[in-house]
């Protein structure tokens, strides 16, 4: 959520919503913790001429954690690379001797 409001900052809840696959009340609900914890700043633009509704934008410290949560993921994401890779070379290993042209057939890593 922090990074699509990083990358489109005026992104409707509803779309949100229907993006990630969740009710307009959670998004609802996670915009206003975000808001509360300060990582998220509401505008209102209504007033406007051009009618934006609102805008969020990620105030220094919600920038700060999307960098923390990102890294954390990518962290745990390699992690689970690294544990699937060792995984797929035993399986190579245990395999009982089949043709090479079957094997490479089957993974490729």
């Amino acid at each position: 959520m922090l990074r699509r409001l990083y990358e489109t900052p005026d992104v409707s809840q509803r779309t949100l919503a229907k993006e990630l696959g969740i009710s307009l009340g959670s998004i609802n609900f996670c915009f206003q913790a975000l808001v509360d914890k300060g990582w998220v700043k509401m505008q209102n633009f209504s007033q406007s001429k051009h009618k934006m509704g609102y805008v969020y934008l990620l105030t220094p410290t919600g920038l700060a954690e999307k960098s923390v949560l990102t890294a954390r993921f990518l962290k745990r994401k390699l992690e689970e690379f690294e544990t699937l890779r060792d995984e797929i070379e035993k399986l190579k290993t245990e395999m009982p001797k089949a043709p090479k042209a079957m094997l490479e057939g089957i993974v490729r890593v």
